[in-house]
């Protein structure tokens, strides 16, 4: 099968070949897409926090998805039509320079915000804070505790709920409170931090391919 011609199951079937450990977790995976799908197709917002290791997942998932991954994604015609328009020296190199993103912003990675509000009001609330800011109705959380019990990405997925996104959580084989606060939860099949974030990644790059082939592939692939 070429590249480009790879189907909506492929990026979940090869994940499975080489983890088959993971392979219980192919309807939670195909039900974590279609969220996300959604969310891209109607123009909202990927949100993502954890705390440690998961922090920098929630960083390396949004990196993922707001530049091309495996896929060409050129930047939308309206952009290129009205950058020729508005600045017509520097277009050619914007054109050719910019990727169609799917919006993601990692709550972490927002460091001044995060410390300020954990310095003066809480660190339990920070990232329930920032969803308070930034989440509107058709947004998602990606929520991220190997625990399933962090305090602070319970809160953040409670405030999700209550203004209207989807939650994804990401955790390990108990699913400990997150997996009550999930419309899907990926529940890594192992108990120790390290050996659930080890399952992680492969996880999140299979989803992450999985959405962008269904967004992008039509443009070939990257490199190519």
């Amino acid at each position: 099968m070429a590249d480009g011609d790879r189907d909506r199951a492929q990026a979940f079937d090869e994940l499975f070949a080489r983890l088959p450990q993971l392979q219980d977790l192919a309807v939670p995976l195909e039900q974590a897409l279609l969220i996300l799908e959604r969310c891209a197709l109607s123009g909202h917002k990927i949100l993502l926090c954890g705390n440690g290791g998961s922090a920098a997942d929630a960083d390396h998932i949004a990196a993922e998805l707001m530049k091309s991954f495996y896929y060409r994604r050129p930047a939308d015609p309206a952009l290129v039509a009205a950058l020729q328009a508005q600045c017509p020296a520097a277009a050619p190199g914007l054109t050719a320079a910019l990727e169609a993103p799917i919006a993601a912003i990692s709550l972490g990675g927002q460091v001044a915000t995060l410390t300020a509000y954990a310095n003066d009001v809480d660190y339990r609330y920070a990232f329930a804070q920032q969803v308070y800011g930034l989440g509107r109705p058709g947004d998602v959380l990606v929520a991220l505790s190997t625990s399933g019990n962090s305090a602070n990405v319970l809160h953040a997925c409670q405030v999700a709920r209550a203004r209207g996104l989807a939650v994804v959580g990401l955790t390990g084989a108990s699913g400990g409170q997150l997996r009550e606060l999930c419309d899907v939860v990926l529940q890594a099949p192992a108990t120790e931090t390290h050996l659930i974030q080890e399952l992680h990644l492969p996880l999140y790059h299979a989803l992450c391919l999985a959405l962008e082939e269904r967004l992008f592939a039509r443009h070939g692939k990257r490199g190519a």
